[in-house]
């Protein structure tokens, strides 16, 4: 067992099974044993790699895109440019880079990061040295003002619940323990009104997952784009109407089973995007479009011409790399279609780019 596990254990031991929403939360982000509290989880010598890493493309594309948007929107200064768990600060580094030239926008901006873990929080000061940041620990806070956010493989690390269709209703399911391992169980049947809706397109034994602090955040952002303008551009891989159990672990870039070895491993979920954009048009005012995959977008934004650009400068390895990256973020085998991406702008804004409601 992990050092985490036996914590686990002891708890359910003590009190009783727990949800895979409390599972997760205590995986990810436990103050000592959690996996992003310990380590940089990032790169050939962590257990994933994200777009923003493989290449400089992905980063340089989505700051236009926000500019672009900015732009659209009468280019309001100041305005908070704040990015969702930002990894190793690569993306934002990129983006801070492709808008050098777009006049205003680096004088306007103010940006914050949210992020929890201060092992995080240390490379992003090392990948954006002199810029003045504010790092905190949730969208909430955030200045009111306008805001212009991103969201890259943010969302897929919010605990979910699991819920299981049964003849009687809904059973959520449970980690517990089975000869001192732990071990997915079921609760008892229970009524759960906010999944009505999911009756008529379920049977007995489908799963439904639900992440109630995704759509909050969701929410969140839409109330203020709607109040003070802006746009949220969310990208993370999923789909549209949860159905199946997505629960996933990655350890050394390899695939295990969720229980294998708590705290030491990534754990994360397929993104409902159905729920989210549901949780976005709660807010009036605002306008949701996509989901769009991530390879048509980039496509759209003009990605073969910026790989055709940076090419000519390479040869040999890096050229080959360089031509793989663009694969990999683009083509349907690859990120290109299990990626999608939601915007939210105001509703009396113009459609942002590569998007369409």
């Amino acid at each position: 067992m992990t050092p985490l596990a036996r914590i686990l254990a002891r708890r359910i031991a003590a009190t009783g099974p727990i949800g895979i929403a409390d599972f997760m939360a205590d995986c990810l982000m436990h103050p000592e044993h959690g996996y992003y509290s310990t380590r940089d989880p990032f790169g050939e010598t962590g257990d994933f790699t994200t777009a923003p890493e493989i290449s400089q493309m992905f980063g340089e594309l989505l700051g236009l895109w926000l500019a672009q948007v900015w732009l659209d929107q009468g280019a309001p200064a100041p305005f908070v440019l704040a990015e969702l768990g930002p990894g190793r600060g690569t993306l934002m580094a990129d983006l801070w880079r492709a808008t050098k030239r777009v006049p205003g926008f680096h004088a306007g901006a103010r940006i914050h990061l949210v992020e929890t873990s201060p092992h995080l929080r240390a490379r992003q000061r090392q990948a954006l040295p002199g810029l003045d940041i504010a790092w905190i620990d949730s969208a909430a806070p955030l200045p009111d003002a306008p805001l212009f956010v991103i969201a890259n493989e943010f969302f897929d690390a919010l605990p979910i619940r699991q819920f299981q269709r049964d003849p009687a209703g809904w059973r959520e399911r449970l980690v517990g323990l089975e000869d001192d391992r732990l071990t997915l169980g079921l609760s008892a049947p229970l009524p759960l009104a906010a999944l009505d809706h999911r009756l008529a397109d379920t049977e007995p034994g489908d799963i439904v997952e639900t992440c109630a602090p995704a759509c909050a955040i969701v929410e969140t952002l839409a109330a203020r784009i709607a109040a003070r303008g802006g746009a949220a551009l969310i990208v993370d891989y999923g789909g549209w109407h949860s159905l199946g159990d997505t629960l996933q672990a990655l350890r050394a870039h390899r695939p295990e089973p969720p229980l294998a070895h708590p705290g030491e491993a990534d754990l994360t979920a397929h993104v409902d995007f159905e729920a989210l954009a549901r949780a976005a048009r709660t807010v009036e005012g605002v306008r949701v479009s996509g989901p769009t995959p991530q390879g048509v977008l980039l496509e759209r934004l003009g990605i073969a011409a910026r790989a055709q650009a940076l090419a000519q400068n390479l040869a040999g390895a890096a050229l080959r790399s360089h031509i793989a990256a663009h694969r990999r973020l683009t083509h349907p085998e690859e990120m290109g279609t299990l990626f999608q991406t939601l915007a939210l702008t105001p509703a009396r804004a113009p459609d942002p780019p590569g998007l369409r409601s």
